[in-house]
């Protein structure tokens, strides 16, 4: 039997690495903006909203990459069309504009612009 990258038990160990990697991705991701949060002296839970908000995009790039590596840039959207087909089990938290180039970089900048709004106010 010849294995398939495009078959359904690909696509759920895909999607079974990729929630896995998400939380320790995200933190990785959000603890420099956490620490210069603090050292500015924004307060904590700003700060770990916005450190959340700031890891986001880069967790989602690497998340990206890692089904590009998977599948191969043109067969990705398979992927990402099975995600859309259950939306409340494997696709969950799933929406395709979140891996469009533009929505990442204002999702960071928005983090960004969080902390400066808080370090004016606080300062």
């Amino acid at each position: 039997m010849a294995y398939s990258e495009l078959s359904v038990r690909n696509f759920k160990r895909i999607c079974l690495i990729n929630w896995s990697l998400t939380l320790p991705m995200l933190i990785l991701f959000a603890w420099p903006y956490y620490l210069v949060s603090v050292w500015t002296g924004i307060s904590v839970n700003v700060a770990q909203i916005g450190g959340i908000i700031f890891g986001l995009p880069f967790m989602i790039t690497v998340l990206h990459g890692h089904v590009t590596m998977a599948l191969g840039a043109l067969h990705r959207h398979h992927y990402y069309e099975w995600l859309t087909r259950y939306p409340l089990t494997y696709g969950f938290f799933f929406h395709p504009v979140m891996f469009r180039t533009r929505f990442r970089i204002s999702i960071a900048l928005a983090a960004i612009l969080i902390m400066i709004i808080s370090w004016l106010l606080n300062g």
